[in-house]
Parts: C-alpha cells; structure tokens; sequence
C-alpha cells in the first residue's frame, strides 16, 4: 500500500533541504563562467614568469570560462608592509580592478557565476622581503611579520566580498625553500648576488612558508562566518609542489631526464656581479624544457603551470579536486 507523508513533514523535508542548499560548500558544476585573477609573477597572464603560457590562460581554457586577469610580476600584498617598486595587490591591482569595474572598462561579472582567485607571498617572504629583514616598521619599532603579510592577503577576501564578489579561491605559498634560490645548495644567481648562508636560507623559508600557510588556513577559518553567501576554497599549492617534487614522473613529460632541483634555465653568476644579464646561463630547448619542474631560481616551469591549471580547472568546474578545501 503507496505511504503519503504528511503535510508538515513535507515542509519539514523542504526545509531541511533548503537548510543543506544554503550551507552547500563549494561551487556547483557549470556555475562558473568568469576567473579573475589576482597575484604576483606565479600568475601574471601579461607577462609570463615561466616564459611561455601563464597558468591561468591554460586554466580558462581548460574549463572553457572568461579570463580577466589582473596579477603583476614582483607584486607583494602591500607596498606598505614589504615595499617593492612593484604593483602591489593593495595599492595596484584592487585600485585596477575597481576602477575597471567602476568605468565598464570590465564587463559586468555576475557573482555567482565568477571566481576570484588568489596567489601571493612569494615576494612578500622571500629576498628583499620578510627573508632578509626589509619588512615595514610597526609602531612599536619591531619589523612587520608573516603574520601580517598574511593578514593582509586575508583581508583581500573581505574586501572582495564587500564589493559583491561571492566565490573565492585562495592559493597558499608553495615549498619555496625547495626552489633553485632558496635550497641549501643555491648558488649565486640573477634574483641575489650577494654573499649568504644558504643553510640558514632554507631553514628560515621553510619556517616562513609552514607557519604563513598555516596562519592563512586559521585566518579563513575564522573570516567565514562573517561572510554569509560565500564560498572560500583553500587551494594547497604547497602539498601540490611537494607532490611534484616527491613523483616528477606523475607531471613531468619532457624528453629530458626529469629535473625538480636545476631549473631549465640556470644563470650562474659571480659574487657581487650587477644584476643584468650577465650571467653564464644553461637553457633547456624544445621539448626537453617540460622535463623540469623549475623555469629558472623562482619560478615554477610552463609544464608545471599546466598542472596547477589542470587542477584549478576542476576547481572552476566544480568537481572534487584533491588540493582544494571549501571551508564555506
């Protein structure tokens, strides 16, 4: 005999699914039709650190969506905390991104349809940052720490939500102790050419990097309840590159014997030699470059770059992707 629910234990159920819709973390297959971007030179689309195609170009392609791209090479979060002359998150890149949308400059980017991501810190802990003292002075004259460069990248969340931006992907520093510039066995190169203890290097970075990401995660955590409507993914650079490093042969596919620790393009340089292009440089060629996990000292190659598009395109189509945290 056919059982029919009663009328309030319909609504109830209606409720409580409604309840489940609300709370849903994440971002719903084919929701996502624009990605702007947001970052340092990791991310820049104008001017590709890995000299070829920037990350976010194969991303926006691989899950067919509108790239609006707004990251600068050399970008910290703030010029007020780790000053570089270059074009910062705060004082560049928003002030860019508002006025685009304030003028139609940028076309109108329905919220709910539009990701908004995040990857910085690289240039805020590393080199003429927080790395070798050249942070801002706080009132109390101690140097500025990760803490509030971390802050800082935090506080981009919040300021996008207020501005009407409802989908948010934060990306974490990666291993950068592992890099060719700041691994125990570095030499000197293009980014430093000044004397240093590349043992302290390394064990400072690593310090940097683990305890930043763990600040950011915390930060989040605690930031989304005051962000009702949102969905904030936590996308795990640093397990990623860990991952690569540890299996090459799962990313790398060059015609080379694969390389995660000398860049395709390694420059050696004499100590206290003019940062110009001086150097003695060692270039990998044609398809033997996408056997390495490194472009050059700092930056990730163009085949590692396709396989953080690859997975941040599962992110943008809604699929379950192994580096990605959706606290809200």
């Amino acid at each position: 005999m056919m059982q029919f629910l009663r009328p309030a234990t319909l609504v109830y159920f209606a409720l409580l699914g409604l309840v489940n819709c609300i709370d849903a973390k994440g971002i719903r297959p084919g929701e996502i039709k624009n990605l702007v971007t947001f970052g340092d030179s990791y991310t820049d689309v104008g001017s590709p650190a890995d000299n070829g195609t920037a990350w976010p170009t194969y991303a926006a392609g691989y899950a067919n969506v509108s790239l609006f791209p707004f990251a600068k090479s050399g970008a910290t979060c703030s010029n007020n905390i780790t000053f570089r002359p270059f074009p910062s998150l705060f004082e560049s890149q928003l002030p860019d991104y508002f006025t685009e949308k304030r003028n139609g400059t940028l076309p109108r980017l329905d919220p709910g349809e539009t990701l908004y991501t995040l990857w910085i810190g690289t240039n805020d802990v590393g080199a003429n940052g927080l790395l070798t003292g050249h942070g801002a002075l706080l009132d109390d004259g101690e140097r500025v720490s990760v803490v509030d460069t971390v802050a800082c990248s935090v506080n981009w969340v919040k300021t996008m939500y207020e501005s009407g931006a409802r989908n948010f992907l934060f990306q974490n520093m990666i291993p950068l102790q592992h890099t060719p510039l700041y691994s125990a066995d570095s030499y000197i190169n293009h980014y430093w050419t000044l004397e240093r203890n590349t043992t302290q290097w390394t064990v400072s970075m690593a310090e940097l990097v683990t305890s930043g990401n763990k600040i950011a995660r915390l930060m989040l955590e605690g930031l989304v309840p005051s962000l009702p409507g949102a969905h904030v993914g936590f996308f795990n650079s640093y397990g990623l590159f860990k991952d690569m490093l540890a299996n090459p042969s799962l990313y790398l596919n060059g015609t080379a014997p694969l390389n995660v620790t000398v860049p395709l393009k390694s420059c050696v340089y004499q100590l206290n030699e003019p940062t110009s292009d001086t150097g003695v440089c060692t270039i990998a060629q044609g398809t033997d470059r996408d056997s390495y996990l490194w472009y050059d000292e700092l930056h990730p190659s163009e085949q590692a770059d396709r396989m953080v598009a690859k997975e941040i395109a599962e992110v943008i189509e809604g699929k379950e992707n192994r580096w990605t945290t959706w606290l809200s």
